[in-house]
């Protein structure tokens, strides 16, 4: 009895512990998304978290590695949402292919906030180091689903046009979240299928 006392107090002390971590990482997009990479401290993170300063540092070494974390959450949050797109897309490949393009002009990505983090996290990456890896993490991982997809419809040279599609998603996707006035998410969608069809 008492080992398994134990052991859920260890397993409620690690749900703590990943809950005040995801807690510190959300406030941390939240600041960047806001504020900035200028106005994003230890002082408005935690501000935004309810949390003291003494809290956050026990979790992370520093802002830098909270912040390359949010990165790396951020990350996975859009993979997952890419993912869950492409089956929810059926079994054609054609479908699943155009599913996963077009998923950034889809909510949840076409959320307003995400901007702002997420062009930090771009600036930041060309300068500092670690964030630099995580984003060829991440790049690599979407271009190498995308060229699985896109494999499947059997595309010649899958791995030149997923560099290339790739490029395209980002810049109507950063264009139509710096100036949505200038054309919509359907009409992202549409330039990209239009794409695809001419590639294929």
């Amino acid at each position: 009895m008492y080992n398994n006392m134990r052991a859920a107090r260890q397993a409620f002390t690690r749900e703590s512990a990943d809950a005040r971590r995801a807690a510190l990482i959300e406030a941390t997009a939240a600041c960047l998304a806001e504020q900035g990479l200028a106005g994003t401290n230890v002082r408005a993170i935690c501000a935004k978290a309810g949390v003291s300063p003494g809290l956050l540092r026990h979790y992370f070494a520093g802002i830098d590695e909270l912040i390359a974390a949010t990165y790396r959450a951020t990350s996975d949050r859009m993979e997952a949402i890419f993912a869950e797109a492409v089956e929810a897309a059926g079994n054609d490949p054609r479908a699943r292919l155009s599913a996963y393009l077009t998923a950034s002009f889809r909510p949840p990505v076409t959320d307003p906030e995400l901007l702002g983090a997420w062009t930090a996290f771009w600036a930041l990456a060309r300068s500092d180091a670690r964030m630099a890896r995580i984003h060829a993490e991440s790049y690599a991982g979407y271009r190498e689903r995308l060229c699985e997809l896109l494999e499947a419809c059997g595309a010649p040279d899958a791995g030149r046009l997923a560099i290339m599609l790739t490029a395209m998603v980002d810049g109507l996707w950063l264009e139509l979240s710096l100036d949505p006035a200038s054309f919509g998410a359907e009409a992202a969608v549409a330039m990209i299928e239009r794409a695809v069809t001419a590639l294929l």
